[in-house]
């Protein structure tokens, strides 16, 4: 599990390391790394995600390792609350990049044809957090759309044996 700390509250998640073990390696390294602390959620899209995990507060790119192959042919799908990783239009440039989804998002699950986008964990705790997070006001800001007007700052996240 990962918990969270926030400029609106903690959540935890807990991670899928049978179904998306590369996507779980991947996103650990970064957790225990320190490389989500300092980054912001840059984009909101109520009732659809919240995405984060690669933007300093300034919405300037951080360095990351090189990009993992898609694993959203794992039986998991995009339900409200799950994560996924964030990627281009190419389907095996997922990096640090993540979102949480707000909504049942199926269109963004895996299909014969379509490579869809790859669920590695579920919040377990602090849903409401990811809610609130939702809600804040959204705009063009440094040239990303959808982007909140104040930041929404990931201070930490940690790895943790239970829900605090």
């Amino acid at each position: 599990m990962v918990r969270f700390e926030t400029s609106h509250g903690a959540f935890t998640i807990e991670l899928y390391p049978e179904e998306a073990p590369l996507s779980v390696k991947n996103f650990l390294q970064y957790v225990d790394s320190g490389f989500f602390d300092g980054t912001i959620f840059h984009r909101i899209v109520p009732g659809f995600v919240i995405q984060g995990g690669g933007l300093t507060a300034d919405f300037s790119p951080k360095k990351t390792e090189a990009p993992i192959r898609n694993e959203a042919d794992n039986g998991l799908r995009n339900e409200r609350g799950t994560l996924s990783m964030a990627r281009t239009d190419a389907p095996h440039s997922a990096t640090s990049q993540f979102f949480v989804n707000l909504a049942d998002n199926e269109f963004l699950d895996y299909r014969p044809g379509r490579h869809g986008y790859a669920v590695f964990g579920r919040v377990i705790d602090g849903i409401d957090v990811i809610d609130r997070i939702a809600t804040v006001p959204t705009g063009r800001r440094k040239g990303y759309t959808d982007a909140p007007t104040e930041d929404v700052l990931i201070r930490s996240a940690r790895q943790t044996e239970a829900a605090k």
